[in-house]
Parts: structure tokens; sequence; C-alpha cells
């Protein structure tokens, strides 16, 4: 791409740049760049036609199709099924209140503002244990706001102190006024070389490339960029949800960086994991078999399955930032730091889809069934994810 536009890889800034930089380092998003000869590397689309593409190879094509007979993922992995994930989310239930949950309609108004005063009174005194694990416990039936940036840095293993791009934000309402924010962090986090450590617990490598006059040197190949990170199209969208809970740049960044080498990582990265994406996209295939299989049957029958789980791993892969509004974005981010688990993502795009049904099952080709998927920015996520996890199939 590089030698497409014209330009260098890499290289270091002259010092005027430099002096340049640090005197608009608070304004970077008013910079103005023309963009219109760049596209991103990738994007979730070209990612998925890598993970439908992978096959066994000791296993015959019999024996695959067998074994995946209803998806587009042809990996046959252990992945959990509605009962095994109904245990593991058990207090995602409708009999257990939760925070920030709109139906209260089963609790009369005195019980609700009980509750909303245990959590905090309870959120204080977890967050003065300063202890992971209590923490994580806590949050598994939501965090109030005024105390979820606190929490979330106690599960991370942040430390707290006393202060408490243009493709993609800058276009999204929810999130323009952080554009400054925004290229602040990413910039650090690209040139960031401690973050390929995370690799030593990966089956991914970090790209590498020549140093400038050192083309074909072993000694002249270097990990690029510097964090070993290459940003997919919307990349951005992962840290703007975080521009609500941080105003300290420098908070914000060790929270990114902890999400990233711990969760985000999995969802651009080819392999078996059980966090990965390759098994969450098979989860989503076969819980959504599992509890409705007219709807799975459905698709088959139009030729339209594929669109399916292309819509749906383009909401996991960004753990549906963009997708959903903020505030729906933090609930869900909260029960995936308290369980410790990206499943809750491909459940809740099953329930998306289910709760939809109806409609669904009228759509006979691709472009109706995804512009009945387009806007999914008014579900409320624990409702649904109850509604799910409760219901018989």
């Amino acid at each position: 791409m590089c030698n497409e536009l014209g330009i260098a890889l890499s290289r270091k800034r002259p010092v005027s740049e430099q002096k340049d930089m640090e005197a608009k380092w608070t304004e970077l998003g008013s910079e103005e760049m023309d963009l219109s000869r760049f596209r991103p590397v990738y994007s979730p689309k070209d990612f998925l036609d890598v993970l439908v593409s992978l096959r066994n190879p000791n296993l015959s094509n019999s024996e695959q199709g067998a074994a995946t007979l209803w998806g587009d993922i042809k990996i046959p992995l252990k992945v959990n099924n509605l009962q095994n994930l109904r245990s593991e989310f058990e207090e995602l239930t409708s009999n257990i209140s939760q925070v920030e949950v709109d139906n209260y309609s089963s609790f009369d108004t005195e019980h609700c503002v009980t509750f909303l005063h245990e959590r905090s009174v309870l959120g204080k005194k977890v967050l003065q244990t300063n202890h992971s694990p209590l923490s994580r416990e806590y949050a598994k039936r939501g965090c109030l706001q005024s105390q979820r940036a606190n929490l979330w840095c106690q599960i991370l293993g942040i430390s707290i102190h006393n202060e408490d791009i243009r493709l993609t934000a800058a276009n999204d309402d929810q999130y323009f006024v952080f554009e400054d924010l925004l290229y602040q962090i990413l910039l650090v986090f690209s040139r960031d070389v401690s973050i390929v450590e995370h690799f030593r617990y990966s089956s991914a490598t970090p790209p590498k490339g020549f140093l400038r006059g050192r083309s074909g040197q072993e000694e002249g190949l270097v990990v690029y960029p510097p964090s070993g990170i290459i940003p997919y199209h919307g990349f951005t969208m992962y840290v703007t949800p975080l521009c609500y809970l941080y105003d300290d740049p420098v908070t914000l960044y060790g929270v990114f960086k902890e999400l990233f080498c711990r969760y985000l990582c999995c969802l651009h990265t080819v392999s078996s994991h059980p966090q990965g994406i390759l098994c969450l996209c098979l989860q989503f295939e076969m819980l959504l078999h599992e509890a409705d299989p007219q709807l799975m049957y459905h698709c088959a029958h139009h030729d339209i399955h594929p669109f399916r789980l292309k819509i749906a791993q383009k909401w996991i892969m960004r753990m549906f930032a963009g997708y959903l509004s903020v505030d729906q974005v933090l609930l869900l981010w909260d029960r995936i730091l308290a369980y410790d688990s990206l499943e809750i993502l491909p459940v809740l795009a099953v329930a998306i889809m289910s709760f939809r049904k109806s409609i669904l099952l009228t759509a006979e080709n691709q472009a109706t069934l995804e512009a009945m998927l387009a806007d999914v920015s008014t579900i409320k996520v624990v409702p649904l994810l109850q509604w799910l996890l409760t219901r018989s199939v």
C-alpha cells in the first residue's frame, strides 16, 4: 500500500514535525488531512472470508460436512450449548434485578430505589477492598455509572491515581466529540512495543517489515507496526466507549491496552481458542440452530444463510461498539469483564435475530435481511439476554 501511495512505511519525524505535533497534541482532530487515497488494510468482511475458508486437514470432506451441516464455519470445534451458557451466565435471569434495566415492571418503585441504593453502597465497599475477583462478582449484575470507571480499572488491575479516527468515529454522532482523544490513544497504541508481548500467549505472530535499505537481510527485519497490530476498518470503535468513562488519557490508554491484550486481540486472530473469533462465530451458528431452527431453515431455503453470519460477525468483531447505543455497549462490556468471557457476544447476536424472527421470516433475499438488521441501536441488552437465556426452546 505504501508503494502504491509513494510514501514511506515508517520514518522518524524531523525535529520541526515533532515540535509541531507536540504543539497540536490536544487538537489532532482539527488537522485537515486528505484521506481520499487511503483505504483500510482489511475489513471484517475480508476477515470473514478467511474464517469461512478454513478447513481441518485431518478430516475428510464428508466428515467436515457432517460436523457443520448448517453453518458456514467448517472447523468442528467444541463450543458451549444453550444449557451450558445458562449455567455460565446464571445471574442473567429475569428474577434477579440488574442495574440500568428499563423494564422494572415486575418490581415496584420502592424496590427499585432500594435496590439501586444497596448496589451503590455495596459498590463503594467493593472499591475499598481493591480486590479484582470481588469487582468481577459485583459487575455480574451491572455497574452504576458513577462507579463503572473505577470498577473496570480494579477488574483489569490498573492503578488509579488522583485523576480519575476520522474514517469511522468522526462520522459517528455519538463519538465525533472525542476525535482529538482518539488520535492520541491510537497514535500511542500503534507505537507501543510492549503490546507485542501478548503474542507470547497467542497462536498469531506479529507482522514484520524490512528496514529501509536492508531488504532481504534477516537483521533488518523488524516488527511493524511497533505494536504488532495492523488495525482493521472500524478499529477506532474499540476506544470510543471508553471516552465516556475516562477524562484522563493516561488512564484511558491503560484501560484500552489491557482490554485489547485480554479480549480484543482474540477477535481478529485465527485460532481454536474458545474465546477466539472462530469459536465465537461457530457458537453463534450453533446457538441459532438450537434456539431457532425455523429461522435457520428459512435462511437456508432462500440461500441467504451466509449473510446471517456476515451480519453477526461484524457485531461480534466490534463487540457491538458503533451498533448499540453507548449506554448499552457499556452494560454489555460490564458482563464481558464480570464473566471474563466473550461468549456473551454470540449469545446477544442470537438473541437479536431470534427476537426479530417474525419479521426475518419474511425476508427472501440478502438485501431484505440486511435492511431488517441494519439498525439495532434501540436494542436493550440485558432484557434481551434475559429473554433468550430463560425462554423455553
